[in-house]
């Protein structure tokens, strides 16, 4: 007898049913995602007509004619997808090497663009090597399963990537709360003379809060206790730093991080994933990480993100005005009286709590022409629902005055600030 309640359920519910097979939990979700969708709350895989932009044409629900509707779901927070110079460099490569790489890295797909890049991601990170995968989900949970075994252990921040769990399935976990120092020394105090190789492993800036680690005392901490520090930096490459060097470069760390992972699929808009580190780790992955040393290597297109690198150089105002858009938009949340958290970055929760009232949050939003992503748990925690905004250099005074009306409704009809 399956009794979940659906008005209070999350996907994680589903995961593991006692007493039924895979069939049947199937089914059981199936009847979770109808309730959904009943209830205008299934405002996920919603189908676009238009390429990644601020503004896109949505196949919404139930609906035959596509609505317009500001964005505010998107990684690309540079609105680097729609560059020209981009799209040339795309089609450039593609008329040079063709459409695919045809084999994995070590007996055949290893090609010039590819070498470029790894040298380009190395330098980025002021270090000497790096490994590129086909995605940054597949960078950590590759990597971590490559070098981290039951002797080891990872202490990591509760609040990492799903990709970093995946990743350490083979080894020891230690979790810490979100940026507390005292937890992660006395994780590493533990864990000192315990286990073989210690990783402390945290986020640049988090996925969900849009916070940035407390990575100077957190390096400290680390190289204190004989661990080594890996940064994923997937949320603030492009985004955070006088340069977009992301957090590492806010810090000025460059030289107390000991493994830089990353993706491509946000501000270089692309897709991939890299890990910059000492040389010998990075061959000793090229030729031990299965996912690598298996995987048919990406496609020429790759060039676009050695153009993409260019133009956050040659063109900084991009970040620039991804900043400008950011700050207003958080005056305005603030404004209302609604909860935005610590975020220092392009990602700004507005934190409801209640699973439900998010829910209902993220559909009059799309009704208001406005779409925003309602997350719950177990991406986080099930008191702390919310919906996420992720902001771009491309979007414009309105859209934003869209979304902080639409707000506003939503605040009258569900009362969600916290005065």
């Amino acid at each position: 007898m399956v009794n979940i309640d659906y008005a209070k359920a999350s996907f994680r519910d589903f995961e593991n049913i006692p007493g039924i097979d895979v069939m049947e939990r199937a089914g059981e979700f199936q009847l979770f995602l109808d309730y959904l969708s009943v209830n205008g709350h299934l405002n996920y895989r919603i189908e676009s007509l238009s390429g990644c932009a601020p503004e896109m044409d949505l196949l919404l629900p139930g609906k035959s004619i596509a609505q317009k509707c500001a964005c505010f779901v998107s990684n690309d927070y540079l609105g680097f997808t729609q560059h020209p110079a981009i799209k040339v460099a795309l089609q450039d490569a593609i008329e040079k090497f063709g459409s695919g790489a045809g084999a994995s890295p070590a007996i055949g797909g290893h090609f010039v663009y590819h070498q470029q890049l790894e040298d380009r991601i190395a330098k980025f990170f002021k270090k000497k090597s790096a490994i590129l995968y086909t995605t940054g989900y597949t960078a950590n949970s590759a990597t971590l399963q490559c070098l981290l075994q039951k002797e080891d252990i990872a202490i990591i921040d509760m609040a990492v990537h799903a990709s970093v769990y995946e990743g350490c399935q083979l080894t020891n976990v230690k979790t810490f709360l979100h940026n507390n120092m005292e937890a992660l020394e006395l994780a590493l105090k533990h864990a000192q003379h315990t286990f073989r190789t210690k990783m402390v492993i945290i986020d640049g800036v988090y996925s969900q809060d849009g916070d940035l680690a407390t990575m100077d005392r957190i390096a400290e901490l680390t190289h204190h206790y004989g661990a080594y520090l890996v940064v994923d930096d997937a949320h603030g490459t492009g985004v955070v730093g006088k340069t977009g060097r992301g957090a590492i470069e806010e810090y000025d760390l460059f030289d107390k991080v000991d493994i830089v992972t990353g993706t491509f699929s946000k501000a270089f808009a692309h897709i991939g994933g890299y890990v910059v580190a000492d040389t010998k780790l990075i061959n000793f992955l090229k030729y031990q990480s299965k996912q690598h040393l298996f995987s048919t290597t990406a496609t020429p297109t790759t060039l676009g993100i050695l153009k993409a690198m260019d133009l956050l150089d040659e063109e900084p105002f991009w970040k620039d005005r991804l900043w400008e858009n950011v700050n207003y938009l958080k005056d305005g949340l603030l404004g209302m009286g609604l909860d935005i958290g610590t975020t220092a970055s392009a990602i700004i929760p507005v934190k409801i709590g209640d699973i439900g009232k998010t829910l209902e949050a993220g559909k009059q939003l799309l009704n208001a022409g406005v779409y925003a992503n309602p997350i719950m748990y177990p991406a986080v925690s099930k008191k702390n629902a919310r919906v996420r905004l992720n902001i771009m250099a491309t979007h414009t005074k309105e859209h934003l005055d869209k979304l902080l009306n639409a707000f506003e409704d939503v605040n009258k009809k569900l009362s969600i600030s916290k005065t």
